[in-house]
């Protein structure tokens, strides 16, 4: 039912952060404002969802420049984060594309947001999640100011703790006609990187306020981990981070050196916590070998994203422990082995797309052969593509495109976990499906 118009809040005092109402509040039972279909809006932009890309700005400060979990917490920062630190070991949730863009999908979403806000309140201390990295695309379709309330701050209106987010592509691409100052890029950024926190139109009434990321793209250090978030661009497909020589034109090719920045801080201070890469294109999307049936879900990999990746981190020395994406909506996790420094590193390419917006299947029928899904443990070296890496090898582990989830993350000095929940009324345990554990020291697989 629809609910009565926001009065925008007060601002904050003493410009400290807000990351949830002071008394837990109801669900939302449908959105503020009408969404109507965006059916006649694809017809007539589909082309331009295949070539528009935007530019965007350079992120505040260096390239080799860090956003840290206390700046994220404000001034109570310092003291929990010295907490984090003598506990042993950091816990964050993850998850894309969590965006309900009708009111039929809206219970969705917020199934994710409530397990997710539960998941804080119930667990032990040293067990507690400390953050939300979303994986980019918060808002459809796409990235309207008016809609930031129903899709975003009223269903994590009770999450206890800092969202940090890459954009998406429905969180950036420009629908022709939209006045300057609607650029989704503009509301984004006033949300996600705003210089000081602060209750903005969007938000309405609610009090979460703005974080304050450096950027569209920005690394983030937390104790034991360091996450190294990279814009991919407005594209349906592929992932851009680049002008790609001039095929990109409007794309700048700042991400390229902050990579390089960011990796070589990472070997100059012979870091020793777990380095994930970030983006919300995700670099492998299944499909199907050549002559096999059925055809690949509602989108593909980004080949050419990941082989400049791999340049830069080729030419600097350094190779992260996993990468998480977004954007394909399903739960997808690969084993990609690289041979990197003399030695074979297991790198898992996770993909956690279904959020709360849709769950598309891995496979779809084409030219009327039914979809046949692949095993667990499937090889998919076929989806490398000029890899510009020494890579040895690439299993699709486990994939589920059924359930809406998120993924759980723990890393201490040793190990990193990551765990994908789906949505149960049951508990944290029964509702894990899928967990993958790396040694930090050695980049390879743990049994878990």
């Amino acid at each position: 039912m629809p609910r009565k118009a926001r009065t925008p809040l007060s601002q904050p005092i003493f410009g400290e952060p807000v990351f949830n109402e002071p008394v837990i509040t109801p669900d939302p039972s449908g959105f503020t404002v009408p969404h109507p279909s965006d059916n006649q809006l694809f017809g007539q932009i589909s082309n331009l969802l295949t070539k528009d890309v935007v530019g965007f700005d350079p992120s505040r400060g260096k390239p080799g420049d860090l956003y840290t979990l206390a700046q994220a917490l404000g001034p109570h920062g310092p003291e929990i984060v010295n907490g984090i630190q003598g506990n042993g070991k950091i816990v964050f949730h993850s998850a894309g594309d969590t965006g309900a863009s009708n009111s039929q999908r809206l219970g969705n979403e917020v199934s994710v947001a409530d397990q997710v806000t539960e998941d804080i309140h119930s667990a032990a201390t040293a067990d507690r999640p400390a953050f939300f990295y979303h994986l980019g695309d918060v808002v459809y379709n796409f990235g309207e100011s008016k809609f930031y309330f129903d899709q975003f701050y009223d269903p994590y209106r009770n999450y206890p703790a800092p969202i940090l987010a890459l954009a998406g592509n429905h969180d950036s691409f420009i629908v022709p006609g939209t006045p300057k100052a609607q650029d989704p890029l503009v509301i984004f950024s006033r949300n996600f990187c705003a210089a000081a926190p602060a209750i903005t139109p969007e938000a309405g009434s609610l009090h979460r306020t703005a974080m304050t990321q450096p950027g569209v793209y920005f690394a983030l250090d937390a104790p034991f981990v360091r996450i190294i978030g990279l814009f991919s661009n407005a594209l349906e497909d592929p992932g851009v981070i680049s002008s790609q020589g001039g095929k990109f034109a409007a794309v700048p090719d700042l991400q390229l050196a902050y990579l390089t920045a960011q990796l070589q801080r990472v070997k100059d201070e012979k870091y020793k916590g777990a380095v994930l890469l970030a983006v919300h294109h995700p670099p492998f999307s299944y499909s199907p070998a050549p002559q096999k049936p059925g055809s690949g879900g509602n989108h593909s990999s980004s080949t050419d994203m990941l082989r400049e990746i791999d340049t830069v981190c080729s030419k600097v020395g350094v190779y992260p422990h996993a990468f998480l994406s977004g954007h394909a909506h399903n739960y997808q996790r690969y084993t990609r082995t690289v041979h990197f420094g003399g030695q074979d590193f297991d790198v898992p390419f996770v993909v956690c797309g279904d959020g709360g917006h849709n769950v598309n299947f891995l496979v779809q029928s084409r030219a009327g052969q039914p979809p046949r899904d692949p095993t667990n443990g499937s090889v998919v070296s076929y989806l490398e593509q000029k890899p510009a890496v020494d890579a040895r090898g690439l299993l699709l582990e486990r994939f589920d495109d059924r359930n809406f989830g998120y993924l759980r993350v723990s890393v201490d000095k040793a190990q990193l976990r990551i765990g994908f929940h789906q949505v149960s009324t049951g508990s944290l345990a029964q509702s894990l499906a899928d967990m993958v554990t790396v040694d930090l020291a050695s980049h390879t697989m743990v049994s878990n």
